[in-house]
C-alpha cells in the first residue's frame, strides 16, 4: 500500500511504538488519526494535519466510538493499525484475575472489536489493510509472563484469521512481531529488572523508529510478519522442526535470566 493520502489509525500512538508508526505514517504523507488514553493529542500537535483522539480500547464501546470518531474525520479509514497494548501479569499462580481481564481485553479483544466495525466498510469497497501489534512472544514464548504469552499467541491467531477469511476480499493484513523495543513497557512492570533481562538477553534491543520503518517496509510491499528482529524467523523454524530442543533451550535461558 502506498500511505500517501490514506487515512490511517493508530492506537496505543501516545508514546513508545504507536508513536513513531504515526510519524512515520505521517512522513509518507498518510492522513493521520492518533488514539490513545493520553498524549494522543500531543503527538498530533507536532504533525500537521494529524488529529489526536482519547480513547479506551479496552472495551466494545471504546472501538466502536474510535472507529466512529475517525471515519468522521478522515472520510474512511484504509487502514487502522491495532497497536495499544499492555505488558503486565506474571506466573500464572499469581496473576490476579484482573491483569487477566486487562490483557485479554487490551492485547486480544480490541483487534477483534476494532475489526468488528472496520470490516462492513472494507468489504463493501474491497479494500482496507488491519496492521496489529503482537510480539515476539506470540510466536515464541514470554519467560515469566503468562498473559502475555497468551494473549500475544492470540493476537497472532486473530491476524491470520483476518488474512484467510478476508484476503480474497481485498482486506491486506500484517502482524508486528518484535523481540526488545526500547520503549516503556520493556522497563515497567512488577518485575522490570527480570523482564528487561528476558528481553535484553534475547537479542538486540532496538528503538520504536526502527520498528517503525522495518513496518512501513512490510506496508508498502503489503506482506503479512514484520518482524524486526530477524533472528526470531530461525527460532520459529526450529520451533517447528525440533519444538523439544526448542523448549529445552528456552528453559535454559529462564534459568540464566530468572535463576529458576
Amino acid at each position: 500500500m502506498d500511505l500517501h493520502g490514506k487515512g490511517v489509525v493508530v492506537t496505543g500512538a501516545g508514546r513508545g511504538i504507536g508513536e513513531a508508526l504515526a510519524r512515520a505514517f505521517h512522513a509518507r504523507g498518510a492522513r493521520v488519526v492518533l488514539a490513545d488514553l493520553a498524549g494522543a493529542g500531543d503527538v498530533a500537535t507536532t504533525l500537521v494535519g494529524a488529529i489526536g483522539l482519547d480513547a479506551d480500547v479496552s472495551t466494545e464501546e471504546g472501538n466502536r466510538l474510535l472507529v466512529e470518531q475517525a471515519i468522521a474525520a478522515l472520510g474512511q479509514i484504509d487502514l487502522f493499525f491495532a497497536n495499544a497494548g499492555v505488558g503486565i501479569g506474571g506466573d500464572v499462580l499469581e496473576t490476579p484475575e484482573d491483569e487477566w481481564d486487562l490483557s485479554f481485553a487490551v492485547n486480544v479483544h480490541a483487534h477483534r472489536w476494532a475489526a468488528k466495525y472496520l470490516l462492513p466498510g472494507w468489504l463493501d469497497r474491497g479494500d482496507g489493510y488491519f496492521c496489529s501489534t503482537a510480539s515476539a512472544a506470540g510466536l515464541l514464548v514470554q519467560i515469566g509472563s503468562g498473559p502475555y504469552t497468551l494473549t500475544k499467541r492470540a493476537a497472532v491467531a486473530f491476524a491470520e484469521y483476518l488474512a484467510v477469511t478476508y484476503g480474497d476480499a481485498g482486506v491486506k493484513v500484517s502482524c508486528l512481531c518484535p523481540q526488545g523495543v526500547n520503549t516503556q513497557m520493556l522497563h515497567a512492570g512488577d518485575d522490570a529488572e527480570s523482564g528487561g533481562n528476558v528481553v535484553k538477553s534475547a537479542g538486540e534491543v532496538l528503538e520504536p523508529d526502527d520498528v517503525a520503518e522495518a513496518v512501513c517496509r512490510t506496508i508498502d510491499a503489503e506482506t503479512f510478519f514484520v518482524l524486526p528482529h530477524p533472528e526470531v524467523a530461525g527460532y520459529m523454524q526450529l520451533k517447528a522442526t525440533d519444538p523439544d530442543r526448542w523448549l529445552g533451550g528456552m528453559r535454559k535461558l529462564q534459568r540464566t535470566v530468572l535463576g529458576r
